[in-house]
């Protein structure tokens, strides 16, 4: 069996092993939410290109966080938007979707690709393809104990899971094997629509004490 060219996850992102996905309704809200969660923590966010004006934004989000926080970039569907988001400084990638022309652009612009499935072959096609890992959506549909299903034909398989990944799923799937926890919604709450800030601060503590290794997840 061949080796797989395999680009990985940036070093910040696997040891926090918590990406929160941040979908909202105009890019130029992502400032104070990225502020608040760099300081409560966090490590790794993904923005999604459902949300107008992502890509534009980008390079400046980068400029002003990036030496706190990985910043991928998420809900990519479209090989031209992945080589954009590549060619603008995004750490990573993140597709809701397994398909091949996004993982031949992922690797040939060389930047890590996560990209989204939820039967077997589905996870093991991106894996085989040099995904950095897979993104098991939605999670909620099969629990944490997929995992360890997947690992006994897929040894090495890297997990992420994500949809309706609340605090206590996320302890679960990491003390079930998962590599990391991609959460959105349940961390987020209302920032994004003019919510309280520190609450947010508070919920991304909760999520950084359980994630942590040394939380024993």
């Amino acid at each position: 069996m061949t080796s797989v060219d395999r680009p990985v996850l940036p070093e910040r992102t696997a040891a926090a092993r918590l990406i929160v996905v941040i979908r909202g309704e105009r890019a130029d809200q992502y400032a104070p939410v990225l502020e608040t969660l760099a300081g409560a923590g966090i490590r790794s966010v993904e923005l999604t290109l459902s949300t107008p004006g992502t890509l534009e934004e980008l390079p400046d989000l980068l400029e002003r966080f990036g030496d706190q926080l990985d910043i991928g970039v998420g809900t990519v569907t479209d090989p031209e938007d992945l080589r954009t988001a590549a060619a603008r400084g995004a750490h990573y990638i993140v597709t809701p979707i397994t398909r091949a022309d996004l993982l031949e652009a992922a690797a040939e612009a060389g930047i890590a690709i996560v990209p989204g499935g939820l039967t077997p072959s589905e996870l093991h096609a991106g894996w085989a393809a040099g995904a950095a890992a897979v993104k098991v959506f939605p999670a909620s549909v099969v629990g944490p104990g997929y995992v360890k299903d997947l690992r006994g034909p897929f040894p090495g398989i890297r997990v992420i899971p994500s949809g309706g990944v609340d605090l206590q799923a996320a302890a679960a799937w990491l003390q079930a094997g998962a590599d990391a926890v991609s959460v959105g919604g349940p961390l987020l709450g209302d920032a994004l629509r003019g919510g309280d800030l520190e609450a947010l601060a508070d919920r991304a503590t909760q999520f950084v004490g359980v994630t942590t290794r040394e939380a024993g997840a």
